[in-house]
């Protein structure tokens, strides 16, 4: 039977144009979300607000306050779904988010539109990928950041499409220049859901077990936030507005109640990568991660 050419029916299919509006509450939300604590005032009191940069990748998997309204996630990447109709579910495999401006942390209006870039082959029984970019403007139209993602089918390589490009990241060969302890809550996963991701696998235990996996789990931008919101404590902080990039594999699924470490490696001005550690078992969940700053 011939497999169907998955990149020359996705490549530049786009989504409708989609608003999010939000407001400081949604913001707070957000950071309690990725583990913001009792101190953190600078991300949970109106006061002295700042929001986490990875508040801009709420978009992507957003439900919450999105119009045209939506039940489920729905970026661009699902329209492969609709056509590989996986009995296995996909998984987030990287993200990158590149910073314009600051996130407004009072209120605003996300306006995004997601569009297929890219569709990777990785083999026969191996696979495939699909890239999107999530262009996210301001109510005035200012570009506010740029979202790359990739999601990984288990059940659709061997269509002859392009190979995955490898990251050129390359975590060095020496032990980390910093590591932050932190914990996932029992919880953390119902938290991360209020915040707009509410695919059924982060919060069914019997769908989870469905699609493959052990029980419900933690979402992969879930992980992301935390990393950020560690990284800028460790590298700027009290300046989450200086972050003007952050990227990284999803490495291994991560469950709640779970403790993590943070390794970073300082690669000079402005650079350093990362991973996030799962404690209990040792992989890495997050791997070659890179976060950029403004000096």
């Amino acid at each position: 039977m011939m497999k169907l050419k998955l990149d020359e029916i996705l490549v530049g299919k786009k989504m409708e144009l989609r608003y999010l509006e939000y407001n400081w509450r949604d913001v707070v939300l957000y950071a309690l979300a990725v583990g913001a604590k009792r101190d953190d005032l600078m991300y949970t009191y109106e006061k002295y607000l700042k929001a986490i940069p990875t508040y801009g990748t709420v978009p992507y998997w957003g439900t919450v306050n999105v119009r045209p309204y939506q039940w489920m996630p729905l970026p661009a990447s699902m329209l492969a779904n609709d056509i590989i109709k996986p009995t296995i579910s996909f998984l987030n495999m990287d993200h990158e988010i590149i910073m314009h401006r600051p996130i407004d942390p009072i209120k605003g209006t996300f306006q995004y539109q997601d569009v297929i870039t890219d569709v990777y082959d990785r083999g026969e029984g191996k696979g495939a990928v699909v890239r999107t970019r999530i262009d996210v403007r301001d109510e005035a139209g200012n570009d506010v950041c740029t979202n790359y993602s990739t999601t990984f089918f288990h059940e659709a390589g061997g269509f002859g499409g392009a190979p995955m490009p490898k990251s050129p990241v390359q975590i060095p060969d020496r032990g980390p220049d910093v590591e932050i302890d932190d914990y996932i809550s029992p919880v953390q996963n119902l938290l991360y859901r209020l915040t707009g991701d509410t695919n059924l696998v982060h919060v069914d235990p019997q769908y989870a077990q469905k699609m493959g996996f052990e029980t419900s789990f933690m979402q992969g931008l879930c992980s992301f936030g935390f990393a950020c919101r560690m990284a800028i404590g460790a590298l700027i902080p009290g300046e989450p507005e200086r972050m003007t990039r952050m990227a990284a594999q999803m490495t291994s699924v991560l469950f709640p109640d779970t403790p993590v470490m943070l390794q970073l490696w300082k690669m000079g001005e402005g650079t350093a990568y990362f991973k996030l550690v799962n404690k209990t078992t040792g992989k890495a969940v997050l791997n070659r991660g890179v976060f950029e700053w403004r000096n």
